[in-house]
């Protein structure tokens, strides 16, 4: 009884993470804070993967998406030519 409940919380909270990573991605002014954005949506969604059961999904979500996707969007990052931060005008 007390586990199915600690799991649907933990869902939950999962589930709100990526949704408001994912949103986050899209709607901040910042690349830096669209990035961190992006890592927290595919941190949540290992997270749900392991919560499925699915450790290996998980596993891969964490090296592939986090270790070759975020490289590339950080080379992206440092090629672009928009304000990161508020010092840098």
């Amino acid at each position: 009884m007390m586990v199915d409940l600690l799991e649907h919380v933990a869902f939950a909270v999962f589930a709100l993470l990526a949704i408001g990573g994912a949103l986050g991605t899209i709607y901040c002014k910042r690349i830096a804070h669209s990035m961190f954005s992006l890592i927290i949506c595919f941190l949540a969604i290992a997270g749900v993967f392991l919560l499925a059961g699915a450790e290996l999904l998980a596993a891969i979500q964490i090296l592939v998406y986090l270790g070759s996707v975020m490289l590339v969007y950080a080379f992206g990052v440092m090629l672009a030519r928009r304000q990161i931060q508020e010092s840098d005008a």
